[in-house]
Parts: C-alpha cells; sequence; structure tokens
C-alpha cells in the first residue's frame, strides 16, 4: 500500500500593516492603562525616539531610548491618563517600517501623532521606532468650528441689539483699557498673526501689536524683488489656505496684502503704528506691565503672558569695521535694502553670500548696477525646483495633494521625523540634488563659489534647523554668479575708505554704496531690548539643536530652543520661523496658553536649560 503526500500549498503570511499596529497599539494602551511604565517603554526599541508636542509633557521635548522613554511615562503617566489610542487610516508599510497616523486622548485634551513600527531582528516583535504625539484641542474648549460653529444670526430676541459690526467695535476700543488682554504678542508678521487668530478661535483674550503702520508691511516694505523661496502648498496659514490659483512663489507684497486681508478675515485684535517701549515681570503678580506707544499715546499693558514674535531671525546682525565711520557712501543692513532703483550707475558691494545678499545682488544686475558679492564662508545652494520635487515633493505639492497627502497630514508626518536622526533622511535626498545639478554646481564651482551641502551633507532644512543660515534656494542669481555678471570675491572685510571695501587681503573693491548682508542674532536680543539683559541671559540662546556642527554648538537638546514652550523666564514665550513653522507652531503654543487661561493644570516635564546666552 502506498500513500500519495500532497505537497503543502498553504503559506503563513506576515500580518498585514493594520493588524500589525493595532496589536502594538493595544499592547502599548494596556500597559499605561495598567500604570505599568516598564512594559509600556519595553514596547519600544533600544534606538527610540518619543517626540511629544504638548500632549504629555506640556512642553516641546523629546525623549531618546528606554531610559528616557521611562522617565517621561514616570513623571507623566499618571497626570496625562492617556487612552482610546487607534489609527485614522490605514498604515502603510515600507521596507521593514510600517507607519500609521494616530489618534488618542488624555486627560485634557484630544491629540493626533504618528507611529513607526520596526520588527525585531532577534524577537520578531514588533518595536516602538518612532512616536509623535501632539495635542490638538483642550476637552471642554474646542475651537467653533465645523458642526460646532457659531450660527451668527440672532433667530429670536436678543437682549443685546449691537450688529456684529457695532460689538466689534465695542471689543476694539476697550482693548487695551478697560480690558487687558491675558497674551500681548510683540509682532505682527506671519508669526504674530497666526498665532493671534488661534488665539481668537480659542477665545483668549489677547492682543497683536507691530511698528509697522499696516499688518504685512514687514513684507512690504523689503527689498521690491523680494518673493517667497518655499512654494505655495508649504506656506499656508492656519484656517485659510492659500487659494488653489495662488503663485507658487508669491511676491512680497501680494504676501503682504494677504497678511493685511487675513488680520481682517480673522478679526485679529491687532494694533499697528505700536512700539513696546519696556517691559518688566512682577514675579509675586505673575504678569507683565509692558510700557507700549500707540501711533504717540503712551499706554499701559498689563498681560499675563508675553510672547516676542518678532522673527525666527531676531535682530538685524550688522558688522562692525574699520573706516565705517568715513566711508563717504550709502551703507545699510540687508533688512533694510529698498532695492536697485536708487544705485543705477554706482557700484554696489555686498557683503554676504546668503538668501538675501543673492536677491539683493540678482535684482541689482538685472538692473545693470556694478554688483560685487563678498563670500565669508562656504554656502549651500539648491536650486528652486530641485527642492521642490525631491525635497518637498512628497509632502507639499500638488503630487502630494493628489496622493491624499493634505497640509495638516503632512505637518505631522514632518513633525514625527526626530531631530536626531532627521539628518539621515535628508542626505539621501541631497545626494539625488547634486548627482542630478552637477552640471550646475560645476559651474558654480568654476567661477569660485565656495559650496556646501553642510557639515554632513544634510542640506538646507538642516542648515535651517541648526543655525537658520548658510544657504541660498536658487531662483536664478547662481547663474548670475556663474556667467560672470555678479562679481564674485572671497575673505573677511578688513576696513572701509571713503569710497572702497578693503579685505583681509589687501584686495580693494570701490564702492559708492555697501549693504551688509551678514544675517540676525538670536531672539533673545529682542528680550534684551525689551526687558533686560538679565531676562535675556536667563531664558538663553534662542534657536538651534546643539549638533554640534557649524554655529549650533552643543550639547544635544533635541528641540529648537526655547521656541513655542515655556521657557525659563515665567510667562515669556517666542514664536516665530517660516510660514510652515508659523503655521504648525503656533497651534502648540495656543493651547499651552489657551490652558493657562483657564486654570488647567500644565506641569512642564523637562523644562529646557540654558546652555548659550546668545
Amino acid at each position: 500500500m502506498t500513500q500519495t503526500l500532497e505537497p503543502d500549498t498553504h503559506e503563513e503570511t506576515a500580518p498585514d500593516p493594520q493588524t500589525r499596529v493595532d496589536a502594538w497599539l493595544a499592547r502599548f494602551e494596556g500597559a499605561l492603562a495598567d500604570r505599568d511604565v516598564s512594559r509600556a517603554a519595553g514596547l519600544f526599541a533600544v534606538d527610540s525616539y518619543w517626540r511629544d508636542l504638548v500632549a504629555f509633557t506640556w512642553n516641546l521635548t523629546t525623549v531618546e531610548g528606554r531610559e528616557q522613554i521611562t522617565d517621561l511615562l514616570s513623571e507623566r503617566l499618571v497626570d496625562t491618563d492617556p487612552a482610546r489610542f487607534r489609527t485614522t487610516e490605514t498604515p502603510t508599510a515600507d521596507g521593514d517600517v510600517t507607519s500609521a497616523f494616530i489618534a488618542f486622548e488624555t486627560a485634557t485634551g484630544r491629540g493626533e501623532g504618528h507611529l513607526r513600527i520596526r520588527t525585531d531582528g532577534e524577537t520578531g516583535e514588533d518595536q516602538g521606532w518612532t512616536l509623535l504625539t501632539t495635542l490638538q484641542e483642550l476637552t471642554g474648549h474646542e475651537e467653533p468650528r465645523g458642526t460646532g460653529r457659531i450660527l451668527g444670526a440672532v433667530h429670536g430676541s436678543d437682549p443685546d441689539r449691537r450688529s456684529w459690526a457695532e460689538k466689534k467695535a465695542d471689543e476694539d476700543a476697550s482693548l487695551g483699557r478697560d480690558n487687558q488682554p491675558y497674551v500681548l504678542v510683540v509682532g505682527g508678521g506671519q508669526g504674530g498673526i497666526a498665532l493671534g487668530a488661534r488665539l481668537r478661535q480659542l477665545g483668549v483674550p489677547s492682543l497683536v501689536v507691530d511698528r509697522q503702520e499696516r499688518p504685512g508691511d514687514q513684507w512690504r516694505n523689503r527689498y521690491k524683488s523680494l518673493c517667497l523661496h518655499d512654494p505655495v502648498w508649504y506656506d499656508h496659514l492656519p484656517y485659510l489656505p492659500f487659494p488653489d490659483n495662488w503663485p507658487v512663489f508669491a511676491p512680497k507684497d501680494k504676501v503682504g496684502d494677504w497678511l493685511e486681508f487675513y488680520t481682517k478675515v480673522m478679526e485679529v485684535p491687532y494694533w499697528s503704528k505700536t512700539t513696546c517701549v519696556s517691559a518688566e515681570y512682577d514675579e509675586a503678580a505673575g504678569r507683565w506691565t509692558v510700557e507700549i506707544d500707540r501711533d504717540g499715546e503712551r499706554l499701559t499693558l498689563t498681560p499675563t503672558q508675553l510672547v516676542l514674535a518678532t522673527g525666527m531671525s531676531g535682530k538685524p546682525s550688522v558688522p562692525t569695521f574699520a573706516g565705517q565711520d568715513v566711508f563717504a557712501g550709502d551703507q545699510h543692513h540687508s533688512s533694510k535694502h529698498p532695492g536697485p532703483d536708487g544705485y543705477v550707475g554706482k557700484k554696489v558691494v555686498v557683503i554676504g553670500s546668503n538668501n538675501s545678499a543673492h536677491d539683493i545682488c540678482k535684482a541689482l544686475v538685472e538692473n545693470g548696477i556694478d554688483t560685487t558679492m563678498v563670500q565669508r564662508s562656504s554656502t549651500h545652494i539648491v536650486k528652486s525646483e530641485s527642492l521642490m520635487e525631491i525635497g518637498l515633493g512628497d509632502l507639499y505639492s500638488e503630487r502630494a495633494l493628489a496622493a491624499g497627502m493634505t497640509t495638516h497630514k503632512a505637518d505631522l508626518t514632518f513633525a514625527s521625523l526626530p531631530y536626531r536622526i532627521m539628518h539621515q533622511f535628508q542626505i539621501p535626498l541631497y545626494d539625488r540634488i547634486r548627482a542630478q545639478d552637477k552640471d550646475f554646481y560645476d559651474r558654480l564651482t568654476a567661477a569660485g563659489f565656495d559650496l556646501d551641502f553642510g557639515d554632513d551633507d544634510s542640506g538646507l532644512f538642516m542648515k535651517y534647523l541648526r543655525r537658520g543660515s548658510g544657504y541660498y534656494i536658487d531662483v536664478g542669481a547662481s547663474e548670475l554668479i556663474a556667467d560672470g555678471s555678479i562679481a564674485l570675491e572671497h575673505g573677511q572685510v578688513d576696513h572701509l575708505t571713503e569710497d572702497s571695501v578693503v579685505l583681509s587681503d589687501g584686495t580693494v573693491l570701490p564702492a559708492d554704496v555697501v549693504v551688509y548682508a551678514t544675517g540676525y542674532g538670536s531672539m533673545n536680543g529682542w528680550a534684551a531690548d525689551l526687558i533686560g539683559q538679565d531676562v535675556a541671559d536667563r531664558v538663553g540662546k534662542v534657536w538651534g539643536l546643539g549638533s554640534e556642527t557649524t554655529k549650533d554648538p552643543g550639547p544635544w537638546e533635541g528641540e529648537q530652543r526655547n521656541m513655542w514652550k515655556p521657557t525659563q523666564q515665567p510667562g515669556l514665550w517666542f514664536h516665530g520661523g517660516n510660514l510652515h513653522q508659523s503655521r504648525h507652531y503656533s497651534l502648540y503654543l495656543a493651547l499651552q496658553l489657551k490652558a493657562r487661561f483657564e486654570g488647567i493644570a500644565t506641569p512642564v516635564y523637562n523644562l529646557a536649560e540654558v546652555h548659550h546666552l546668545s
């Protein structure tokens, strides 16, 4: 008797991404519910990262590895009381990494985030690699949006017979006089306006002040050729995205008009022609006394929270050179550059080789003006179209929108990459760019331009996040350098004469105009001017990660220094960055301020220490 054995055609298949993520989240939530910190931390890989934006920590902080995750949960698990972890759409797998957008709830609010898991090679178990948790709204203090929007019209009788316009006029008249703002935002550019809109929707009494005559003048008053270098999909403001026929790169005056329109439509409490003269914090009372000049009228404001939204770059950095007092021509910082119109027939020397220097030189040369750029150190250059295609295209582009990548999901995805390993994701992108644009870079190098791709070849975003300088997004100036239209010199400035700039090697550059495109200092310089050097030193340097790369000294801090989060000075906050950051991080700053306004306990985990004063 024989027996025929048929081959077993059934193959065991690995769980799909949804099953794997659901299982990990269930184990994680179970450990949290049991208050088993060790078990919860053990679900993460040895090399893992948890970035929390307010939801667990009332801070913006990143913890790395099981030991730091254990510390976070030991301090914050009971108060946070997280629950209902779930995916918000189908997870995806890419190689050995499975990614998912998630949602959850805490004792104080509702959150969203992003999770990446990997399978451990030894145990075969899925482990958390990166986790992002963000607070999106406070329970009981939700914004009046969607189904929760206000009615607007009065249906039935109302003892208050004032129209909307009359109510708004009365509110404006009493603000800063009969009614003090809880939050005073100093700086009415894109950052201050975005935050003002958030606070308005959250019902936090606030006021945005700016010394310019109109909202948007921060853009209108720059050199006339200025355009956004970031594409439109990256630059939306909260609540009100740019129309889908908006230019990819908006000119400065169009941006200024949009900010003015946005301020009015979003009902941002905004005082123009207003200068803050001084500010002093009363520790006992827990509030500020701020002296302001509003178009010649002196007023005293007493906010509880003071936000400096004076721009990520801080104060203009104007170098001091021997001979500046004898130079007979015009000399000014790039922030004050009026454009090329008044300089026809003159010789212009631009000190610097980053974004503003390139933009200014391009506009001058295109108007027939003899222009020399002085490059003092190497600069990273990336072509605008390459940046859009390779650097941003998967998240912020028409291609991304067509694939279902909304601005909100793109922001969460970008935020989910821990700063510690972000450069690892960026290096391959810039390797592709360098190979694709080899001829472009070869022409620049042949012209004598000193190029770099960052200390570790990670390109533009990491330079921006680490130091906020040292790069140019090319929109045409590089070709003018390559063909010699923009004259190029290298070295440090030794001194100025009556009619020239003299470099340290003795090179003499005849000049009628000197433009100092020399960047900006730390934002805490504004705090020094307004409040005092002691407070500026107490909060320390603003911006940078502590990466120990050029102009970003260590130790490692893991988040942007002092930005959008509590500082060592109670009641003092910093807000700013590009349009993307103004949009995204204004939410987390607004929620921190709203919680304090409502009296919600906000114990701050891992308040950053001060390592650098400026």
